[in-house]
Parts: structure tokens; sequence; C-alpha cells
């Protein structure tokens, strides 16, 4: 009984070593927004933040950076490119400004300093093409995200330094063709510009990505459809995400247990079940922001983990920097119309307002982010009702459950943790262990004696279990 326990643990053993061989996951994630030469951008560090957390939870390898310069960004990229190599998904996200010249996208290093069309293409940004090429080139399953589509910051300084002045400088991104097993995914349309959100908070793009793409049981060309579905009712139509897509089969990010993927194609094939090590990848983004004084990384965290068992550690330290001596944040109070602690909010003033939908779900976001939760489904229910009355007593404004013009003000200037919808009709998950059959750990690295590996335990094993029927 005894031996057969050890074979039966050792079979376990090899198929192990061979299921963490066969499902890899890489992503490259980074956001740039501290530039040096042109305006800032606020908000990707914080997108590239959230974004990390939310592939990091379905079992990816995140190479991540923020606020990279051209040798940093290089350097990551053949990190990336290195673990990439044969993976099964390899997933490349980039946040900040992003150029379009002579029909080409380059990404743009905090260092940028482009003066020319020749600097641009002798190195000084970084060609999107080549990059993913030389870095996805072989991965089975290849998910580009683009939230760079913003306003081409050196635009009139190459076409003034142009010899002929008719270089192509255009706004937004140029149109790129997705090749086999292939998904690419702009923050809106080729050539048009994209929103980067309330500074502090996810750009509308990265937010719909967070809320779509890792939802159990939802495949990915069905999340993107949710995806430009939000965006453009986020943004009342002003932003529709495009993307092209040439994927083969069906490709699940996280699929449910009972999620079978029929007739996929070996390059498309599914991900490994939902990732029972999801509480340790919060715990250690937790560590790396718990002491930290800059809200973004807290908002962050709140953000990935809207529900996270640190989000009343993560309230209470944004609580002691807003109240604290330092000036990197605003007091709550700070600005507001006086009569707004005077003045009751009704329906009528509420009517008067013109809140819409998408206006009305934008408000439970922000309850919901600034730690009073409620659904966010569009309607004023009574819980929403009851969720404001704590909103306005707390904060000093005639408790009603109603908005008026100055109340609604107010709200939209404070500093918001996140605006999460994965609340939205939804039941909050309890914390309880998956079924073994529903968990799979995150695919550790492999040199290459991986296969190596699991043939000696099958040899070990062979040997054991023909020694036995041989007595």
């Amino acid at each position: 009984m005894r031996t057969l326990t050890i074979i039966v643990s050792l079979m376990c053993m090899a198929l192990s070593v061979s299921a963490a061989k066969a499902d890899r996951r890489v992503a490259f994630v980074v956001g740039n927004g501290a530039y040096k030469n042109v305006a800032q951008l606020p908000n990707p560090p914080i997108d590239a933040k959230a974004m990390a957390a939310t592939l990091r939870n379905v079992g990816f390898e995140v190479i991540e950076g923020s606020n990279l310069t051209r040798d940093q960004m290089t350097e990551k990229l053949l990190d990336f490119g290195r673990k990439a190599q044969g993976s099964d998904v390899a997933v490349f996200y980039y946040a900040g400004h992003g150029i379009a010249v002579g029909g080409t996208n380059y990404l743009l290093p905090v260092d940028a300093d482009i003066k020319s069309e020749m600097d641009v293409k002798l190195g000084a940004a970084i060609n999107i093409d080549l990059t993913l090429d030389q870095t996805m080139g072989d991965a089975k399953v290849k998910l580009v995200f683009l939230d760079a589509c913003r306003d081409n910051p050196f635009a009139a300084k190459i076409k003034s330094n142009s010899a002929t002045r008719s270089v192509n400088v255009g706004s937004g991104l140029a149109e790129m063709k997705s090749g086999e097993g292939t998904l690419i995914a702009f923050a809106t349309g080729p050539g048009q510009t994209a929103l980067d959100g309330q500074e502090g908070n996810n750009s509308p793009f990265t937010r719909a990505l967070i809320d779509n793409i890792t939802k159990p049981g939802v495949e990915i060309q069905q999340a993107m459809t949710s995806v430009r579905a939000q965006v453009n009712e986020e943004t009342h139509k002003g932003q529709l995400p495009w993307g092209h897509t040439n994927l083969i089969g069906a490709v699940y990010l996280n699929p449910a247990p009972t999620t079978q993927v029929a007739n996929a194609a070996p390059t498309a094939t599914a991900a490994p079940a939902a990732v029972a090590g999801n509480s340790e990848a919060e715990v250690e983004f937790w560590r790396s922001v718990k002491e930290s004084n800059k809200p973004e990384e807290l908002n962050a965290y709140l953000s990935a983990y809207p529900n996270g068992q640190f989000k009343p550690l993560a309230m209470a330290r944004l609580a002691a920097i807003q109240n604290g001596p330092s000036t990197t944040t605003r007091n709550l109070n700070a600005g507001v119309d006086p009569a707004t602690f005077t003045d009751d909010a009704t329906q009528l003033t509420e009517d008067q307002i013109g809140l819409d939908k998408g206006q009305r779900r934008d408000v439970q976001r922000r309850l919901t982010g600034l730690g009073f939760d409620t659904k966010v489904t569009g309607a004023f229910s009574d819980e929403t009702r009851s969720v404001l009355k704590r909103w306005q007593a707390a904060r000093g404004y005639p408790s009603t459950g109603f908005l008026n013009k100055l109340q609604h003000k107010a709200l939209l200037s404070e500093i918001v943790a996140t605006t999460t919808t994965a609340s939205e009709d939804s039941p909050k998950p309890t914390r309880r262990a998956a079924p073994a059959q529903a968990q799979s750990a995150p695919a550790p690295r492999h040199s290459g004696g991986g296969d190596a590996g699991a043939a000696f335990m099958g040899g070990v094993v062979g040997g054991m279990m023909g020694g036995m029927f041989r007595r």
C-alpha cells in the first residue's frame, strides 16, 4: 500500500511538471506619464499598476514598469522578449504618449526629445510594429492593448523641421493589422484621440479592460465587445475603442471551471483555470504600497482589489494623507462652495442637474471608490439613497439622500480611490477556497530542463510499476 502511495505521488509530480510547462503566460505592462520635454500625463502609471495586478491575478508573469526612459524601456522589452518565447499567451499593454509618423506607430519614453522625423526613425521613439514582432513573434496567442491614442505632443516641431514639409504626422495612432493569433486593441479609432480620464484614476479604456477581460468564463473577443460598449457609454459616445483581430479559436484569460473550448486551434489554447494564488498577489501588491505617501499608489491597489482584504487599511491611509501635512493631496472640503454645507437637496434639485444613466453610474462608482459601497446600476435605488445620506453626513452636508448641483460638483472634485464596475448587480465574492479541480497555480518559470525533469519522473514511475508487475 505504501509503495502504491509513493507511485501515485510520483505520478502527480510528473503530471504537475508537464501541466506547469504547458501553460505559460507573460505580460509586458508599462505606463509612462512623467515626460521631461512635453506635458506630463498623471494617469498612465496608475493604469499600468492596476493592469499588472489584474493580469497577475490570472496567472501572468508580468514585466512591469512606470515612467521609463529609452534605455529602461529597451531593457524591459528584452526581458519580455526572452520570457515570451514560446509562451501560450503574451500580453503587451502600454499607456502613455504614442505618435504616428508616416503611417508607423511609435511609443514615447519619458526622456524623448523629438525635433524631427529623423529623431523618431533613428531611435528616440519605440517602433511598435518592430517591437511586437521581435518580442511576441512566436507566442501562440498575442494580445496587444494600446492606451496611447493621445495628441502627438511633437507634431508641430516635427513638421516645422521637415525639409519637405510633407511628412505625415497624424493625430492619435495609425491603423495596425494583426497577424495570425493576434488581437490588437486601441483606446479609440485610428487617427483619433482618447481621453486620459480624471486625474488620479484609470483612463476609461483601461478601466473597461480591467472590468471585463478577466471576468470568469468570458472569451476575450466577447470581453472586448463589452469594453467598447462601456467606454462608449462612459464617454457619452465621445470615444469608441477600435481593434483588429486575427485570433484562431476561443481565448479565455480566466475560464470558468466548466468552460470547454471546442475546436480551438493550437495557436489559441485556453488559459488555465482561476488561479489559486490570487490572495498572494494581493498581499504582495499591498506590501508594495502600504507605506506609500502617494494617493495614486493606494488608489491603484483599491482599483485592482475593490473588495480586497486591505481595503479598510488603504482607505484609512488615504484619509491620513489627506488630513496630514502632505501637500500632494487636497483637503476634501478645500474649494467647496460654503453653500454646499447649508443648501438642502431634494428630488427637484437632483432633477435640475439632469443626470443621465451614465452620470448616475459615475456617481455610484465614485461613492464606492470613496468607501461608501453601492451597486453601479445607473438607477438611484433605496440602497443608493441610503449611501448618499452616509456620504453627505460624513462631509457635513445636509443629509437627504438626494443631490443638488453644489453637492454633485463637490463629489466630482473628490479624489476617488476606484471607479470599478465589478460590483454591478453581483454579490461580493466570499473568501472560500475554490474546489480543487477549479484551482490552478500560476505557471512557474522553467529553464530548458523542464522536459527532462518530466521525462525523468516518468522513467522512475515506469520502472517502479514495471518492478511491481514482475513481482
